[in-house]
């Protein structure tokens, strides 16, 4: 049904209850009072919703608005925290390869510390061989010469005493020291054999 119809038609009736109010004594409207009624209802319903409804509409859109705000910071929070959480495992990842290049780097320094610490001291130990062997050589060397001094002086006193005193000193010596060249192998052939 229409509205309108129904409230035209109950204005009708009550219009005409109205005009009869003088002929029935029972149920009467009174369409002043009904509009007087309708305007107190609408003037208290406004008074109360601007001494309530505003203070309350406007707290229940603020407490929206911190709840939206709260699911929003709360959204950025967890958004933030898987940020920070991959951010520390890439930096904990990148902070493990990072120690174990140092590690493989240090190993690398150490073992090639290590190498050129023996090269060093196999080419001192060489160095000490090599002198040691020069040396040996030449004492070897100084004690056949003073052997062969001492054999050509027991030589020429031998032969001095066999031959008497006609030789001099000079020729004797050049005899000893032609005999012993032909009876001992020279330094070289030593070294050879």
């Amino acid at each position: 049904m229409d509205l309108f119809a129904v409230a035209g038609a109950a204005a009708r009736g009550t219009v005409a209850l109205a005009q009869t109010e003088g002929t029935a004594p029972g149920l009467q409207i009174n369409l002043f009072w009904v509009i007087v009624s309708s305007l107190n209802f609408l003037v208290f319903a406004a008074i109360l919703y601007w001494l309530f409804g505003a203070p309350i509409s406007r707290l229940l859109r603020e407490r929206r608005e911190r709840v939206e705000q709260g699911l929003r910071d709360a959204e950025q929070a967890r958004q933030d925290r898987e940020r920070a959480e991959a951010d520390r495992l890439a930096t904990l990842q990148e902070a493990r390869r990072e120690a174990n290049e140092i590690l493989t780097r240090s190993q690398k320094v150490a073992d090639e510390s290590r190498e050129r610490d023996l090269a060093a001291t196999r080419e001192e130990l060489e160095r000490i061989r090599t002198r040691a062997s020069a040396e040996l050589e030449a004492e070897k060397q100084r004690a056949i010469g003073e052997l062969r001094a001492e054999v050509a002086d027991l030589a020429l006193r031998a032969a001095g005493r066999v031959v008497g005193e006609t030789m001099t000193d000079d020729r004797q010596r050049r005899l000893v020291n032609e005999f012993l060249a032909e009876a001992s192998p020279g330094p070289s052939s030593e070294r050879g054999g």
